[in-house]
């Protein structure tokens, strides 16, 4: 793969969100965006659900979900979106499921999550085992009727994680236990590769956790990885062709440790299945935790977040494999943390997220098409 040069990339202020909020999920379908509930200035959940189409550059609004609610995990299913658990307005876990077609324009109410969650992570996987959905963001793929939707974690009404895996059948419409999760978590980052879904840290209560477990589809049996070396919250995995990178986040204070902000950055090769022992020379720039992250042509990106700064950080940068180091990149015209944010065509989306208070920016680092 040809590697792109820092020079190569811009930064694009696109249409802002209709209405700004934070904790909205963000999936790609047949080439358009779809922003997916979230929460208002209030902290109170919504019901809004909008699609962008990046050739006009423009949001239009959909009809709302039935349900109201933030923080969402989300499945794409060809041309269906399928919104899992969250939180609802009276800011408990929710255990309903809800299907928009988006050839008709309608919403559809599935059979309900054995119990309510939020924080779960999903990853569905098509009969020829392409990806369509990656934890919170989803990826169109090919669909004829058989396809397998997996929901792990979360965290239930009494604010416990859990250690469920559950199996969605689409036809059937009903969802089936699967083999536990060594590891009871939530807001876990999970994406799968063949026939193995991965899943990577998440918390229990409020503080983060370093297990990496892996089940596979096939064996239906899960196996557990080696732990992420660096425990952190508000961290980000980007998983590359061959690689995964642990990148930034904060170290939380427990008995006498401060909370601090993170340059570190783990990195565990696929291949040989350990964690690669990091010089310093391949930590971030800044330190930032809370940021938007993501894979672009041969270059892991970073952008925003908070650090020691009293401000959001507006600073941005991009790994470069061959010198294994971190160059910086144009900073973000709208300095933000708790963005959104997906990858679509050689784009990194940030869409809403905290500047000063919520914000309706949507802007998008890109590679110019030289």
């Amino acid at each position: 793969m040809e590697l792109a040069n820092t020079k190569d990339f811009q930064w694009k202020t696109l249409a802002p969100l209709p209405s700004r909020r934070v904790y909205s999920t963000l999936v790609e379908a047949g080439g358009q965006v779809f922003a997916i509930g979230g929460c208002d200035d209030n902290g109170i959940p919504m019901d809004c659900f909008e699609v962008y189409s990046p050739e006009a550059d423009q949001w239009t609004s959909l009809p709302p979900m039935p349900t109201a609610r933030a923080g969402v995990a989300v499945a794409t299913l060809g041309k269906r979106i399928m919104v899992i658990g969250g939180v609802g307005v009276n800011q408990m876990p929710l255990k309903i499921v809800e299907m928009y077609n988006i050839d008709e324009g309608k919403w559809k109410k599935r059979n309900s999550l054995r119990e309510a969650a939020m924080g779960i992570s999903v990853t569905a996987k098509g009969k020829e085992g392409s990806i369509l959905a990656v934890s919170f963001q989803g990826r169109e793929g090919c669909l004829r009727g058989d396809y397998r939707v997996y929901a792990a974690g979360g965290m239930g009404s009494d604010l416990r994680p859990h250690n469920y895996l559950q199996h969605y059948d689409m036809l059937k419409d009903i969802w089936v236990s699967l083999a536990a999760m060594p590891t009871p978590r939530y807001a876990a980052t999970s994406f799968l590769r063949g026939t193995k879904i991965y899943v990577l840290g998440g918390r229990q209560s409020k503080y983060a956790i370093n297990a990496f477990e892996v089940f596979d589809t096939e064996t239906r049996s899960w196996t557990k990885f080696p732990n992420i070396p660096n425990k952190r919250a508000f961290s980000s995995f980007v998983p590359t062709e061959d690689k995964l990178f642990s990148l930034g986040g904060l170290r939380q204070g427990r008995l006498y440790r401060q909370p601090k902000f993170m340059r570190t950055v783990d990195m565990f090769d696929m291949e040989q299945g350990g964690w690669m022992k990091m010089e310093r020379s391949f930590y971030l720039k800044k330190r930032r935790a809370d940021f938007v992250a993501g894979y672009l042509k041969g270059r892991v990106v970073v952008a925003g977040g908070l650090g020691n700064q009293p401000t959001v950080l507006e600073s941005a940068e991009a790994f470069h494999p061959e010198k294994n180091k971190w160059e910086s990149l144009p900073p973000m015209p709208t300095p933000r943390c708790a963005c959104s944010s997906i990858v679509v065509q050689n784009c990194l989306l940030a869409v809403g997220g905290v500047s000063q208070g919520l914000s309706s920016a949507m802007e998008a680092l890109c590679l110019s098409d030289s």
